[in-house]
């Protein structure tokens, strides 16, 4: 869409407001509205100044001053509010030498792309997410001093067995039986259709929905491959559908990767593949239908896995899901079909169209615009070293007896240990510029200061354990 398109359709929908949509480092979509007469031709070209020192992890108060510059093809009749709001995705430039702002994370995207075309090795990355996310009826937390506690609950819960609900008609979910049951045991098919057709009515290529593992409401809606900067911006359309869909029917959505315990977590597995004059790089006749640079850009993930953890799991909750056997992969190995294994070569079809490589760690926390292109980064390090990732391990990783566990490596087990390996191996995220030395250093100092949030105060599980010492 162009802007002369954007200001057509703006007319046609009788829009009176715009709304202006960016992104933060930590993923959360930010926004301002302005009425439509202030929507001109011009602002696509020259922005609209606005203050960034309050968004987190942006400029100081010394240098507040940014440019938002809508892109016209992300423009949508936003379906949330009363009334007509045309709403965009924007880039963030600095006023003075209109570059890109060097902490946008859509801009990082942008040079990723830029990038991946500058190395002639292909010309468009494709990204497929699958979010799984949680759907509860009430969501309660608070933290001080002398006390901490949250509770959800779902009326799917297994735990709501007893319940007094006048009448509890039974058919509560089992923990970690949530796979594709039919309703009355799956309450929110009507709500997950709801959410799925509000994302292709706004132009997002839906796949699939469908219950997930877990118990109290987990669910999955697939998207269709898109390239890396698109996907980005369909990831957060993704959860800003899924959240206001909740909300309006009474109920609350979270993408926290561990919310309840002794359940799955929710993940976001990331299908990936490279292309280049249309046709797929990945496909070949070795291993799995992988060509030789298809086996190089795992051998990329699998060296820089580690690191890629800062991105693509994020959070502190992010390391109660990274566990052996919750689903949730941690063993740095790659197989055809097998989910344990942290790369996996789906082996749904031979089509060299359909040959991709799927990194199955990450958690619906991450910030899309990161997390895709470091997981591209890598890749790309690996084909232009020539990264080998070893041979395939076609075993349940979860149940190799000990002798054989013992020479595997693992995923880090904490937000601490992933930003350490990110400090430490930054070097193939600094090619072409796209994320910069400032960018990563920000971005750990951001992220240790979390780390430290929880390290700092005391667990209830703490008391059960050890208060009579």
């Amino acid at each position: 869409m162009t802007p002369k398109e954007v200001l057509a359709l703006s007319k046609a929908k009788d829009v009176k407001i715009v709304d202006l949509k960016f992104c933060d480092i930590h993923g959360a979509w930010q926004h301002f509205s302005i009425p439509f007469s202030e929507l001109r031709e011009s602002l696509f070209e020259h922005g609209l100044g606005f203050d960034g020192s309050s968004i987190r992890g942006w400029q100081g108060v010394a240098a507040s001053d940014m440019l938002v510059v809508p892109d016209p093809k992300t423009a949508i009749i936003d379906p949330f509010v009363e009334v007509s709001t045309l709403s965009m995705i924007c880039d963030i430039e600095d006023p003075i030498t209109k570059e890109p702002y060097t902490r946008s994370p859509r801009g990082v995207a942008r040079k990723a792309q830029e990038y991946l075309v500058s190395t002639g090795i292909a010309d468009t990355a494709y990204f497929g997410p699958e979010a799984e996310f949680f759907i509860f009826d009430d969501v309660r937390y608070g933290t001080g001093m002398n006390e901490m506690f949250y509770a959800v609950d779902s009326t799917e819960g297994h735990w709501n067995t007893g319940k007094e609900e006048f009448p509890n008609q039974g058919y509560k979910i089992r923990p970690r039986e949530g796979h594709l049951p039919t309703p009355p045991l799956d309450k929110h098919m009507d709500l997950r259709n709801e959410m799925m057709l509000t994302m292709q009515e706004l132009g997002i290529n839906v796949e699939a929905q469908h219950h997930e593992v877990a118990t109290g409401g987990q669910a999955e809606i697939d998207l269709r491959y898109d390239t890396l900067l698109k996907m980005g911006d369909q990831m957060c359309l993704y959860k800003y559908v899924v959240k206001n869909v909740a909300y309006r029917a009474g109920k609350t959505a979270t993408f926290m990767p561990k919310p309840i315990f002794g359940d799955s977590g929710s993940g976001m597995h990331v299908h990936q593949s490279l292309w280049k004059k249309g046709k797929p790089l990945m496909a070949g006749d070795g291993y799995a239908n992988l060509s030789q640079e298809g086996l190089w850009y795992i051998g990329g993930l699998l060296k820089h896995a580690a690191a890629l953890c800062a991105f693509c799991n994020p959070t502190n909750n992010s390391y109660k899901r990274l566990v052996p056997g919750y689903e949730a992969p941690v063993t740095l190995a790659y197989s055809a079909r097998n989910r344990s294994a942290i790369c996996r070569i789906p082996m749904y079809s031979s089509d060299p169209k359909s040959i991709r490589v799927e990194f199955r760690c990450p958690d619906p926390s991450a910030n899309p615009y990161l997390a895709f292109s470091a997981l591209m980064m890598a890749g790309l390090d690996g084909i232009e070293n020539q990264i080998d990732p070893g041979e395939p391990i076609d075993k349940n990783l979860y149940e190799l007896p000990p002798e054989e566990a013992a020479g595997l490596s693992f995923v880090p087990d904490s937000l601490r240990n992933s930003l350490e390996a990110l400090d430490a191996d930054r070097e193939f995220l600094l090619k072409g510029d796209v994320f910069t030395k400032g960018f990563i250093d920000n971005y750990i100092k951001l992220k240790m200061h979390e780390y430290d949030e929880v390290r700092l105060r005391p667990h209830p599980q703490e008391y059960v354990m050890y208060y009579d010492v």
